[in-house]
Order: structure tokens, then C-alpha cells, then sequence
């Protein structure tokens, strides 16, 4: 009898009984808590990269218009400084590359040259690559109204990189893809020669 008055009792006080009630609480608000957490950090993460992004660009359309002319071998320095922006964030996954354009009488702009590069896991040099634009490639749909100025040149840097989260869980887990663009004009010259694509500063 005794047993079942403690167990009555007990069962009784239970409604008001609020030991553990913070470890029940805690128990609820640790994962928001925890998601918040690396949310906040995988954005902040993604927004400085976006950032990086977007001054490689600028760099590599900057030092590319400063030329007069331009080897392999420029081309490696810039992509190796421009790439370099990215850190303390890995480069492995940066994409750029840069175009010179010519905007002809009718401001129809095509591709006069193109050359990609990329950095290896662990290099500290960047790799020459092809460039998905080809010489004589239509890209007058991508350049502003603004700079379409007839019988002129024009330097296109692009840059892409695929941001993949830490953690994964907030943000996309397969990573985002980012990119930026940027245009100048020759700083030197009409336009920045490069040997390979022909005479210099065509213009067909």
C-alpha cells in the first residue's frame, strides 16, 4: 500500500515537478541553435569569396590592359596573380580567363583572342588552358551598350568558381556555382598584342 501511495505521490507532483526542465529546453533549441551557427558561417564564408571573385576579375582585365604586347608567359603571371587573391580560401576550383574584343564600324564585337587559366591543387603556378571562346566568336550581347564604341578594343576577364560549403548542410551541398566579369580598354595602345592570334591589333 505504502509503494502505491508514494507511487500516487509522486504522479501528483509531477505536473509541477520542474527539475530538468533547462536540459529539456537546451535539448529543443541546440539544433536551430547549431544551424544558425554554421548558416552564418557558411554565408559569411560565401559572400567574402563572392567578393574575391570579383576583385580577380578586375585584376586580371587590369594587368592584362596595361600591355602592349602579351606572351604565354605574361599570361601565366597574371592568372598566378590574380588567382592568388583568392586566399586564404583554396583556388583549386577558380576558372578564369581573358579575351581581347574588337568592336568594329557596325559595333559588332568579336573575339580577337582568348586564353584560360587554372591552378592546381597545391601549385603555387597557374596552368595555361583552352578558353571556352574562340577567336572570331560573336559576343556583343555580353558587352555593355556603353562600351560599344565602333573601331575599338576592349579586355574581357572572367572568372568563375564553384563554392562548396564545409559543412553542407545550410547551403547547397554540392557547392554554388560564382562568377564575375570585367571590362577595360587598352591602356598603352589601340590593343594589346598577343603574337599567336596574328597581325597586330586586327581588326576583322
Amino acid at each position: 500500500m505504502r509503494i502505491w501511495r508514494d507511487t500516487w505521490r509522486h504522479a501528483a507532483n509531477l505536473p509541477a515537478d520542474r527539475r530538468g526542465l533547462a536540459a529539456v529546453e537546451f535539448a529543443f533549441i541546440l539544433p536551430v541553435m547549431m544551424v544558425m551557427l554554421f548558416g552564418t558561417v557558411e554565408f559569411s564564408s560565401a559572400i567574402a569569396i563572392d567578393r574575391k571573385i570579383t576583385l580577380m576579375a578586375r585584376t586580371l582585365s587590369d594587368l592584362t590592359s596595361q600591355a602592349l604586347t602579351v606572351a604565354d608567359s605574361d599570361l601565366t603571371n597574371f592568372f598566378t596573380a590574380s588567382i592568388a587573391i583568392m586566399y586564404p580560401y583554396t583556388p583549386t576550383p577558380t576558372n578564369a580567363q581573358i579575351s581581347e574584343i574588337y568592336v568594329n564600324a557596325s559595333k559588332k564585337a568579336t573575339v580577337q583572342w582568348s586564353k584560360a587559366g587554372t591552378i592546381s591543387s597545391g601549385a603555387t603556378q597557374a596552368t595555361l588552358t583552352t578558353s571556352t571562346r574562340s577567336a572570331t566568336d560573336d559576343v556583343t550581347s555580353l558587352v555593355p551598350p556603353s562600351l560599344l564604341v565602333a573601331n575599338t578594343y576592349l579586355i574581357l576577364s572572367e572568372v568563375s568558381y564553384l563554392y562548396v560549403p564545409t559543412v553542407g548542410y545550410v547551403l547547397a551541398k554540392a557547392g554554388i556555382k560564382m562568377g564575375d566579369s570585367a571590362f577595360t580598354r587598352p591602356r598603352q595602345s589601340t590593343c594589346v598584342y598577343y603574337p599567336t592570334a596574328g597581325t597586330t591589333c586586327p581588326t576583322s
